[in-house]
């Protein structure tokens, strides 16, 4: 029997989390021979709904799922843990300003880097502001090589693989080589110009520029405002997919001719973005796929989306 991974998640009481715990413990992230451990952090007044998550995760029965950790205390909860995924953060309330939501979360994040502060954990971050909070994490935990943290980019990637592969009328695994640049916000940009479609270039098989740069962009950049609208509550289940998609592109070699998106440290970056934000790239093997060229419309919106990155740096600044 293999050793158990320790799976390290905040926010469990919550509605990505009860997606995504079950899908962890059922075998679906690691397989079906590698034996889990959870350890699942949870605020305070939320712990007793934590205790009837936990109870279904026993009531399952996984024949995986060797141990589960819980609590409000992150050093105490994810000591030993081998991945975290932080999916708590704190939600914005109506009439709070976006300055706010972002400074109220940078203190969640400062607390939970000095937890993470060592070499031997990867952190994939998601909840928002992903990218910002990644930020903070980082900056706080000087241990832990910015390598190790990712901020989730790849529920946006996803909402455009389903939006291209629709209007082409091919099957989504036709759709190769999307990739999402920048924050995780209404800026992102999805790269439609490097995009392949049953092997030929999207722009090729769709042949309508002004979708690709209206329709088709404001669909996946406010994709999750449509969902809210329609269901009355976030895409959570979504999200969970993306959540286990992302971990997988961390921990499994590319598919042939693709690559995928995700927050990283921009870093040493080729494409002139300022050097301490988390960016997304398209990403392959755990490397940045470097030399993509974009036409002056795509470029354009990519500046935009590395000013607002910028911005919410601005604003959090005494945390970082």
């Amino acid at each position: 029997m293999k050793k158990p991974l320790r799976i390290g998640v905040s926010g469990g009481a919550g509605q990505i989390c009860y997606s995504l715990l079950f899908s962890i413990a059922s075998g679906r992230l690691f397989g079906e021979d590698q034996p889990v451990a959870l350890h699942i952090l949870e605020v305070t007044p939320v712990l007793d709904k934590l205790t009837g998550v936990v109870m279904e995760l026993h009531d399952c029965a996984f024949p995986l799922l060797s141990e589960i950790v819980t609590g409000d205390d992150p050093h105490r909860v994810f000591h030993g843990v081998d991945f975290v995924i932080l999916v708590g953060a704190k939600p914005r309330s109506k009439g709070m300003e976006r300055a706010d939501l972002l400074q109220e979360n940078a203190k969640i994040f400062v607390d939970q880097a000095k937890a993470l502060n060592h070499n031997q954990v990867k952190v994939l971050v998601v909840g928002n502001p992903a990218n910002t909070n990644a930020l903070v994490l980082c900056h706080n935990a000087a241990d832990l090589p910015v390598e190790n943290v990712r901020s989730m980019m790849r529920l946006d990637q996803n909402r455009a693989l389903f939006q291209l592969s629709k209007r082409a009328k091919v099957p989504v695994t036709e759709v190769k080589q999307v990739a999402v640049f920048g924050n995780h916000s209404p800026t992102m940009v999805v790269d439609y110009h490097n995009a392949v479609i049953s092997g030929k270039p999207a722009q090729e098989v769709i042949r309508d520029d002004a979708w690709l740069r209206g329709e088709f962009m404001m669909k996946v950049q406010q994709r999750g405002g449509e969902v809210l609208n329609a269901r009355g509550l976030s895409s959570a289940a979504s999200a969970a997919n993306a959540i286990l998609d992302s971990i997988r592109d961390w921990t499994q070699p590319t598919a042939k001719n693709d690559w995928y998106s995700a927050g990283i440290h921009s870093k040493d970056n080729p494409y002139e973005i300022d050097d301490d934000l988390f960016f997304s790239f398209a990403m392959r093997d755990n490397k940045r796929v470097d030399g993509l060229n974009w036409d002056e419309e795509l470029h354009g919106r990519i500046k935009k989306s590395e000013h607002e990155l910028i911005q919410e740096r601005d604003q959090v600044r005494k945390y970082l």
